[in-house]
């Protein structure tokens, strides 16, 4: 009965995490969808000044709510391991309220201070305007926040997977429309006061990309509300066959949540400023040591953000979404005392990111010029090379912040931190090598990026085997999909120059795309990288298997 137990907890985590990551790629899938026609409208220039508000408003929403899903999730789930849906209630209560002030402090900090941060600190003061319109995001993600962490702590992804996809369409159909009116808007500008340059155009046109990260969240959050008005009877239910005798007070759980967060702040912190701090620094190093035009120094980090980093942010994707669904499993075990219970679930996770982080790393590298060109964006040579110099930051990216995941749930919130601040520090003197001495310009940035994430796998893959006494099994998790990953490249790069003569580049790059999926899934299945139980496990994976099954393949 109790292995029967463990089993259907296993298979509950893999499906749970399976969803949210699901949902998370879909939401990414959509971003991405998005940022085309956005892109397209507001020119590489608007991708410059739209990035370096983002950054900003980055940081601001970590350090006032961007940790509160994990935290609360993370004790909501501790209390519920042990049968105190009261206890579980007070925390959530106690998040809320922490939220609220801080969600508000969050916004007017980000409001009143966008001239100093985008000006001062990033050199864009083209990106005032963007920043004030984000100010309203700030205060809907930090109480959204909590409403996710409480839902994902009692053991449920669903509602905040269906929460970020309402978030992205919502952010999707407002960012295209106010950033095409609002450019025209700004190109009007332009040639009311006579000035031909059309700097207006990108600046009021990233304003209303913005405005859909804003008015995504206010959808997202109203839809959470929502649920949470519905789950009211079945928590009261819970909670009324809770026996447990003492209450967590209020100031108890201020502790608590303050404890759980700042290291969680910290460490995702490091991840977050090195975006700004790799801004700030490139753009000092361009524009006032080596004197390029700033209108080149704009179109390379629009390129760098608006193309290769929002590409490869796609499969990484899986590697939040597994480690929001990791953190509570594992917290759930470790009050369980059962070491074993979290080898398997760290395992797991693991083995189900490289699945999908492998072959969109060499996927990128083989086709990133087709793939540029059917999302049209071929309109500088640069954009390509740096997919070739830099996909593999996807394998070591969704790794590390997979792992960042795994140290926190087992209680070692302080590893991650002291290895982002590390791996910053190393990262940072890399990047003004490569940018000033090697004079790469771009590309030190791109190899600087895959530096660090490399550095916090090293050194998040020890601390967990020291911790949990973890060996890495490497053959199914690394070896098989990489081999399966690498004929899957090879074969589509093959291609697709004997396809676009035949047929054109738009129908042969989608042709190369689907081959792509289909040989990588067919080496994995004959090299046997994946299991049935493994494919069941996932959302509808038993129809997968049965087909499978009827062609021999499983």
């Amino acid at each position: 009965m109790g292995n029967q137990k463990r089993a259907k907890n296993r298979s509950n985590f893999i499906m749970q995490g399976s969803i949210l990551a699901a949902a998370s790629i879909l939401s990414r899938l959509i971003g991405m969808l998005y940022r085309l026609p956005v892109t397209n409208i507001i020119t590489d220039h608007g991708n410059d000044y739209y990035s370096a508000a983002y950054e900003i408003y980055n940081i601001i929403l970590l350090i006032s709510s961007y940790s509160l899903p994990l935290a609360v999730s993370k004790l909501v789930s501790a209390k519920a391991a042990l049968g105190q849906y009261r206890n579980a209630q007070r925390i959530f209560r106690g998040a809320l309220y922490m939220a609220l002030v801080v969600g508000l402090l969050g916004s007017v900090v980000t409001y009143w201070g966008a001239g100093f941060f985008t000006g001062k600190l990033l050199n864009t003061p083209e990106s005032e305007l963007s920043l004030k319109i984000l100010a309203l995001a700030v205060f809907f993600l930090a109480v959204m926040g909590v409403l996710r962490g409480f839902f994902q702590g009692m053991g449920s992804m669903m509602p905040t997977a269906v929460s970020q996809i309402i978030e992205q369409v919502f952010n999707a159909v407002v960012s295209i429309a106010a950033a095409s009116m609002l450019f025209q808007y700004g190109l009007s500008l332009d040639q009311k006061a006579g000035i031909t340059d059309g700097r207006s155009g990108p600046i009021y046109g990233a304003a209303g990309s913005t405005l859909g990260t804003s008015m995504g969240a206010l959808a997202g959050l109203v839809f959470l509300i929502a649920v949470m008005l519905m789950y009211r009877r079945v928590f009261r239910r819970q909670m009324r066959r809770d026996r447990t005798g003492s209450m967590e007070g209020y100031g108890t759980i201020f502790k608590l949540l303050v404890l759980t967060i700042v290291p969680v702040i910290l460490s995702t912190a490091v991840y977050n400023i090195s975006g700004i701090l790799d801004q700030g620094l490139f753009k000092y190093l361009m524009l006032d040591i080596q004197k390029v035009e700033k209108s080149t120094v704009e179109v390379y980090w629009g390129i760098y953000v608006g193309k290769y980093k929002l590409l490869t942010n796609v499969p990484i994707a899986v590697a939040s979404a597994l480690s929001a669904s990791t953190i509570p499993a594992l917290t759930r075990a470790r009050m369980e005392g059962n070491r074993r219970e979290m080898r398997r679930k760290t395992d797991g996770a693991i083995r189900m990111v490289m699945f999908v982080c492998i072959p969109s790393a060499i996927g990128l590298t083989a086709l990133a010029e087709p793939i540029l060109r059917l999302l049209s964006w071929n309109t500088d040579p640069i954009a390509p090379k740096l997919f070739i110099a830099g996909s593999t930051a996807v394998i070591f990216y969704g790794l590390s912040t997979l792992t960042n995941g795994i140290l926190q749930g087992i209680d070692r919130m302080h590893i991650p931190v002291c290895n982002a601040l590390i791996s910053l520090v190393l990262h940072l003197a890399l990047l003004v090598v490569l940018v000033q001495v090697c004079k790469l310009h771009i590309y030190g940035v791109v190899i600087s990026y895959l530096f660090f994430a490399v550095m916090m796998c090293i050194l998040n893959g020890l601390a967990i085997r020291r911790h949990l006494r973890y060996h890495q099994e490497v053959v199914r998790t690394f070896l098989i999909p990489l081999v399966s990953a690498t004929i899957m490249g090879l074969s589509c790069w093959l291609l697709y120059t004997p396809l676009e003569e035949l047929i054109g580049f738009r129908v042969a790059a989608v042709i190369c795309i689907v081959l792509a999926v289909l040989i990588y899934g067919f080496f994995l299945l004959l090299l046997r990288g994946i299991t049935e139980q493994e494919l069941r496990s996932l959302p509808k994976g038993y129809l997968l298997a049965r087909g499978l099954k009827k062609l021999h393949l499983l």
